[in-house]
């Protein structure tokens, strides 16, 4: 059985996975979704990709793993080639966080109820984003490689997302809700490694000085729960 080996990234993301219909956006080499359907984790895929090169690559990875009748491969951008309530979730990952922010701001009514990002930079502008556009945030990862990759799972909900209740706002924000309570050794270390760099660049004023008091408000929640 073809079971494509993925990095820890996105091994997190797959384990955040699971729906009769999901789609990834910007699939690359179709190792995720290949993988989904493969462990049973979704009943039917959908993949989208934009650039010729990798369309090409995750047909016949597809073609190769003989899941053409329920992964389907479509060429588009975002979420254009997704018909409205077509799938139940959605993975979008290995990009930076405004990449992915710009691809939920355009999908508008294709949007599904459950959402998995995987940003290469900071999540605070998802995690802001899926405040205003009620979703809530169920479930985060923090996952070691170049640099700590976050995994963010969003579901929509009603009314004011929980996970936020008691944490300074900012700090929730751009280290997660769930991570800042879990508090790994990976997480302080990024948090406390942000303290010693913003230091000595931080005056009034300055955003250095924004970024140094919510990364102190970080650590001390972090410490709070030791």
């Amino acid at each position: 059985m073809n079971r494509p080996p993925l990095d820890a990234r996105l091994e997190a993301v797959l384990a955040l996975i699971r729906a009769e219909t999901h789609a990834d956006i910007g699939s690359d080499h179709a190792h995720l979704p290949i993988r989904l359907l493969r462990e049973g984790r979704v009943g039917r895929g959908v993949i989208v990709e934009l650039n010729p090169g990798p369309l090409a690559l995750a047909r016949r990875n597809v073609a190769r793993a003989g899941l053409g009748e329920v992964l389907e491969v479509r060429a588009g951008d975002g979420f254009g080639p997704i018909a409205p309530g077509e799938v139940e979730s959605a993975s979008v990952t290995g990009m930076g966080a405004g990449t992915i922010a710009g691809i939920l701001r355009r999908a508008g009514e294709r949007l599904p109820p459950a959402l998995v990002l995987q940003p290469n930079d900071s999540p605070a502008p998802l995690r802001a984003w899926a405040r205003e556009h009620g979703y809530h945030l169920r479930a985060e990862r923090l996952v070691a490689g170049y640099w700590p990759y976050p995994v963010l799972r969003l579901e929509r909900a009603a009314g004011e997302d929980p996970a936020y209740r008691g944490l300074p706002l900012a700090a929730a924000l751009r280290y997660g809700p769930h991570l800042l309570r879990a508090g790994s050794a990976l997480l302080r270390r990024q948090v406390w490694a942000d303290v010693v760099r913003l230091t000595p660049l931080a005056a009034p004023g300055r955003t250095a000085q924004t970024e140094l008091e919510t990364a102190r408000a970080a650590f001390a929640v972090l410490e709070e729960r030791r």
